[in-house]
C-alpha cells in the first residue's frame, strides 16, 4: 500500500537563479518538505523522530527536469511512498504547475541512529499505521 501527500508550494524569489527560474538544487528542498509533511500526515513527527535518536538521510536521489518553474509559480508536489521496509524508504516525487509535469524524482532514504548506524524503521513507518 502506498501513502501519498500533496503539498502546494509558491515559488519564492530567493529560490530562483539569475534568469528567474527555480535553481535546480531548490527542488531537493521541496522534496524534503514533502517527506516531512507526508510523515506528519501519517501521524508521525520528524521532530519527535529525531528526539528519539533517529534520523532519515538521503542515500540516493534521481531527478529528471522536464520543464522550468519560475518565480511566483504555484506548484503542486506529490510525494509518494513506494516502499518502506527494513531501514529504507523509497519515495517518488512529482511537481506540477497545473496539469504540466515539471519535475519527476525518486529517492532512497535510510533510517540511522544518532551514531550514524543504520537501523530499522519504526513499525508505523514500515506499515503505514497511524500513531495513537
Amino acid at each position: 500500500m502506498s501513502q501519498q501527500h500533496t503539498l502546494t508550494i509558491r515559488v519564492n524569489y530567493h529560490e530562483t537563479d539569475g534568469q528567474g527560474r527555480v535553481h535546480h538544487a531548490n527542488y531537493l528542498n521541496y522534496f524534503e518538505r514533502g517527506r516531512v509533511e507526508l510523515m506528519r500526515s501519517l501521524g508521525s513527527s520528524y521532530k519527535q523522530f529525531e528526539a528519539d535518536g533517529l534520523m532519515l538521510v538521503v542515500a540516493e536521489m534521481n531527478v529528471k527536469y522536464h520543464q522550468l518553474a519560475e518565480f511566483d509559480d504555484l506548484l503542486t508536489l506529490k510525494t509518494t511512498v513506494l516502499e518502506a521496509h527494513g531501514a529504507r524508504i523509497r519515495h517518488r516525487y512529482e511537481i506540477f504547475r497545473e496539469d504540466q509535469l515539471l519535475v519527476f524524482a525518486e529517492s532512497v532514504i535510510a533510517c540511522v541512529r544518532s551514531d550514524g548506524r543504520a537501523t530499522r524503521l519504526p513499525a508505523e513507518l514500515q506499515q503505514g499505521r497511524r500513531r495513537s
